[in-house]
């Protein structure tokens, strides 16, 4: 374990971007507001209006922005964790047929189909838990975060189910608010940008804040729009990587209900709560419902009291490491290591850095 220190210094690394893009909407408001809307748009009724529109999606924008950073990840229900006694005898078998034979059986009672390659429930060796489905440990946090999506660092905090839908709102407000202030301004930025006005105190502010407001749009429409298909598909980001493993095997569509069900799943049914920063989901972050059967008769039963739900996940253990790897090795698996995803990191980060 690192010493103290490193850990503090790292901790507020983390929040470096955070700080970023909370200077950058701090100095865009005085760009429009001061340097646009009050130095620059000759017409009061211009300005009103602009003003009008301007702060309500502000206020959605930060306010999600907000409840996407500081909303608690959720921790595993209790029921999923080991026993002394039960992390003993697991660890006390060597051979992978008996370890999965033991975790199938401590599944058994809980609402899961998860399933390995090996056909094993999936565990967590770090939090010695029996992981709910569509579940996975996020080296960063240090916890097993339920329905995971990614760790985000522009958020500096797991996306999962607690805020998912924040984050999708926080994408698609920050979009709106840099999309209306590019359109505002565009036409004093083409004035400032020929020499057609002589306001030279606020020139800059405007221009940067038109060429900002493009830029970030520009890259938040990728993202936002690859957000809404996965919610429109009942994926996460980690299902988009790797198909769902069912006891009936992999099935990338294996959560999808219909893409307005989908949207529902994330949304919630109350109309009234859809474009709002407040949790409306009916789900409780551990199960979830399947449109057609993902049990095999021929397999572990573990949903003998709820058979129309935990209709989940499982990951598959890198192909590399099926031979040789036993069900507790000395490694995470790949998706959810730090130190070992490196190419989903690397294909993350490029959309994430550039979009958020």
């Amino acid at each position: 374990m690192a010493p103290a220190a490193v850990r503090v210094c790292c901790a507020c690394v983390r929040w470096f971007p955070v700080v970023f893009i909370t200077a950058v909407v701090v100095w865009s408001y005085y760009a429009y507001v001061v340097a646009l809307c009050v130095y620059t748009v000759p017409s009061i009724a211009e300005k009103v209006l602009y003003l009008l529109i301007y702060h309500p999606i502000l206020v959605l924008f930060l306010w999600a922005y907000a409840k996407t950073i500081f909303t608690d990840v959720g921790s595993v229900p209790r029921s999923f964790y080991l026993t002394v006694q039960e992390i003993n005898r697991l660890e006390r078998e060597r051979g992978e047929e008996a370890q999965k034979n033991i975790l199938l059986e401590l599944a058994k009672d809980k609402p899961i189909l998860n399933r390995t390659h090996a056909g094993s429930a999936r565990y967590c060796e770090k939090c010695k838990c029996i992981k709910p489905d569509r579940a996975h440990h996020c080296s960063v946090c240090g916890q097993c975060v339920l329905k995971m999506d990614h760790h985000c660092p522009w958020v500096n905090n797991c996306v999962g189910f607690t805020n998912y839908k924040y984050f999708v709102l926080f994408l698609g407000y920050g979009l709106l608010y840099c999309l209306f202030i590019a359109f505002t301004s565009l036409k004093y930025f083409i004035e400032f940008w020929t020499g057609a006005s002589s306001k030279e105190a606020v020139k800059f502010h405007v221009l940067f804040v038109f060429f900002v407001a493009m830029m970030f749009g520009i890259s938040l429409i990728s993202l936002f729009g690859y957000h809404i298909y996965l919610t429109c598909s009942n994926r996460s980001t980690l299902e988009s990587f790797r198909s769902p493993i069912f006891q009936t095997g992999a099935d990338k569509n294996g959560f999808s209900l219909g893409k307005l069900n989908n949207f529902k799943e994330v949304f919630g049914e109350r109309k009234l709560f859809w474009f709002l920063p407040i949790f409306s989901s009916d789900r409780d972050g551990v199960s979830f419902p399947t449109l057609k059967s993902q049990t095999n008769s021929n397999s572990y039963q573990t949903m003998a009291q709820t058979p129309s739900f935990g209709d989940g996940i499982a990951y598959p253990t890198r192909t590399v490491d099926i031979p040789s790897d036993g069900l507790l090795g000395d490694r995470q698996r790949w998706m959810e290591e730090g130190d070992a995803d490196g190419d989903y990191n690397s294909h993350f980060n490029k959309a994430d850095k550039g979009a958020h």
